[in-house]
């Protein structure tokens, strides 16, 4: 695939480096104003409407930059500040989620990415090819049309990584999470399914050692988290296609880690799991 980083030399951290994590971002990120989303969302999207923010993509020069994949929600979608689903953690402030975590990544990693921006495209967009890895967000309002469908499936299977973050069940909102998420990836890949992972996955120990699921906190949802996956030919031996956090919301430890709150400790762990997963997609 275009722009897929062929080879990469990781520096290894000691446990006083990994403490340093969210030090990196506090000291690099601008100040940032207090959003709702760190105590809870509103309903702001349920009265004024939905309005897309504004995006910034810098053109494509074959260096690193992460891409968030933008889509048409379903109902409900709009319910938080007015904003679509596919944004959420994107464009209020400059420190967005995924900015937080390439600074993390280039300072950690040998991964040099874009630090400047991170691009949003559209699913069918042929441009998608130009980015080894996509983020997507709030799956649980996820809808695909006949195209997106197959263009989301012929990037998985060239090669492409997808990160599905922040969802959940949803049924107040219109939405059962998990079943719809299911059911859009059934679109994409009908001769596949989510599998439950494991701590024993390489995903969790392709930079740093993620022995447990049980250092993964919690910023507002209940229960324990979920990771399942989805795998070539169905076999976790094989190259792992959609990396899937459900019934959590690792990326909200990203986008507010400079603001405090939430202990640092949780927040390093949470950049422990998305440097992991840029590392193991630019290695498979």
């Amino acid at each position: 695939m275009t722009g897929r980083i062929a080879a990469w030399r990781a520096r290894s951290l000691s446990h006083r480096d990994a403490g340093l994590l969210l030090l990196l971002v506090v000291v690099s990120s601008p100040a940032l104003a207090q959003r709702g989303r760190g105590g809870g969302g509103g309903g702001f999207g349920a009265y004024f409407g939905c309005t897309d923010p504004p995006t910034h993509n810098i053109p494509y020069d074959g260096r690193f930059t992460f891409a968030r994949l933008k889509y048409n929600g379903g109902p409900g979608n709009c319910y938080y500040r007015g904003e679509p689903s596919w944004a959420h953690g994107f464009g209020y402030t400059d420190a967005t989620a995924e900015s937080n975590l390439m600074k993390i990544g280039a300072e950690v990693t040998a991964v040099r990415p874009h630090l400047d921006a991170t691009n949003v495209v559209s699913i069918d967009d042929p441009l998608l090819f130009r980015y080894p890895v996509a983020f997507l967000v709030e799956a649980g309002y996820l809808t695909l049309n006949d195209g997106e469908a197959a263009a989301l499936r012929k990037y998985l299977l060239k090669g492409g990584f997808l990160i599905v973050d922040d969802s959940r069940e949803d049924l107040q909102r219109g939405r059962s999470g998990w079943g719809n998420l299911e059911a859009m990836f059934h679109l994409v890949l009908p001769e596949l399914h989510p599998i439950d992972m494991t701590p024993e996955h390489p995903i969790f120990h392709s930079f740093f050692d993620i022995p447990s699921f049980d250092i993964v906190r919690q910023f507002y949802d209940r229960g324990p988290p979920v990771f399942r996956g989805i795998f070539v030919d169905n076999d976790p031996k094989k190259r792992l296609l959609v990396m899937i956090n459900f019934n959590t919301d690792v990326s909200n430890f990203w986008e507010y880690s400079a603001l405090g709150f939430r202990p640092v400790e949780e927040s390093n762990e949470a950049y422990k799991l998305g440097v992991n997963y840029l590392i193991y997609a630019l290695t498979h």
